[in-house]
């Protein structure tokens, strides 16, 4: 049995409590939660009570200088992100980060340069990609009782009210490096593509049609996979009844995903046709079952990264694949041309920031 890897939270919003309450509750023999990090002390000293926490810290450098680390625990806001992860990585201890792990493409790839010169690792939270029925229609998909895919969608539609906007660095391109489809669509669309593969080409609109920000409220794209299978993604902040949902229409079958912010195995569900039933339904049937996705799943599977001297799910390029797309949802959108993998380079004005040559709407100051 090893030690519990020494873990430190980084910003103490609410997203931080999430993780160590999931750490705690899955994972409490595995890591050690030693220190918190937050410039505001009040909410620092709230973190640090609740979790029974010694030692807290008002910057990430000082959090470096002062303890032995295995792992970094990203919770900032996303501004926070690639700064601190480099921080982390040049000190030689490891990060896990939330989404989005970059403001940009340009922003990541520093990340990514920290990344391979470090002794450490760099990995970013993806929790819906580790649930048990997503695992059992990749290796369906693998064993080819689904045949092809041909079409999907991919649905992120939150209602979020205008005073959700009242947090500084929301709405902002500079801090939250996008709407909807950034900051929220971002763990729809890293599911489907952790299960579909590779994406070759986008054409895609953005909208701001009702709240007050310089970011988008809803986007919408159709995105052409490698395999030639097509995908329509929309990511909306305006709609009342909020449900995440992806649909996939393979040669022998529909699978479905509805949820909200997570899933068990109850929310998939299988529609073979009639020939195909018998062999589909016994797939379907197989193992693995009855993980729900979550951070707790992916915190287990990054231990055992680590007990076993690997690099942890998710890794960097599995990361910049769903960011790359990403940022080429927003070049179309504010071109209006055709988007392919690729493309964005670093002499694109969309590798250095993800409203690229500017919006169709102005800045609200």
């Amino acid at each position: 049995m090893t030690s519990p890897h020494r873990l430190a939270i980084v910003g103490t919003g609410g997203i931080a409590h999430l993780h160590a309450d999931e750490l705690r509750k899955h994972v409490p023999d595995r890591f050690e939660l030693v220190a918190a990090v937050d410039p505001d002390q009040a909410r620092l000293d709230a973190f640090k009570e609740k979790f029974g926490l010694d030692r807290g810290y008002a910057s990430i450098e000082a959090l470096l200088a002062a303890e032995e680390l295995d792992l970094v625990d990203l919770c900032t806001p996303p501004v926070a992100h690639a700064p601190g992860a480099i921080a982390a990585l040049e000190a030689g201890v490891g990060v896990v980060c939330e989404k989005p792990p970059a403001l940009s493409l340009e922003e990541f790839d520093r990340v990514a340069a920290a990344a391979a010169s470090s002794t450490a690792d760099f990995a970013v939270i993806s929790q819906h990609r580790f649930g048990s029925a997503a695992e059992r229609v990749r290796n369906m998909m693998a064993s080819g009782v689904l045949g092809r895919l041909a079409v999907a969608k991919c649905d992120t539609l939150w209602f979020r009210p205008e005073e959700y906007f009242a947090v500084e660095w929301r709405g902002r391109w500079e801090t939250e490096g996008g709407g909807p489809t950034m900051g929220h669509g971002i763990h729809q669309i890293d599911t489907l593509l952790s299960i579909v593969g590779p994406w070759s080409e986008v054409v895609a609109t953005a909208h701001r049609h009702r709240r007050a920000t310089n970011t988008e409220d809803v986007s919408h794209a159709i995105v052409t996979l490698e395999s030639g299978a097509s995908v329509v993604i929309t990511n909306s902040l305006l709609s009342p009844r909020e449900t995440s949902q992806i649909r996939l229409d393979f040669d022998t079958a529909t699978v479905e995903l509805d949820h909200l912010y997570g899933y068990g195995d109850d929310n998939w569900s299988v529609h073979p046709i009639p020939s195909a039933a018998e062999e589909v339904n016994r797939a379907w049937a197989g193992e693995p079952h009855g993980r729900p996705s979550g951070h707790g799943a992916q915190f287990a599977k990054i231990a055992d990264a680590l007990d076993g001297k690997a690099a942890p799910p998710v890794t960097v390029d599995d990361a910049r694949r769903t960011l790359e797309l990403l940022a080429a949802v927003y070049a179309s959108a504010f071109t209006g041309k055709r988007v392919r993998a690729g493309d964005i380079d670093p002499t694109s004005p969309f590798y250095q920031r993800m409203n690229g040559t500017g919006t169709p709407w102005p800045d609200l100051k």
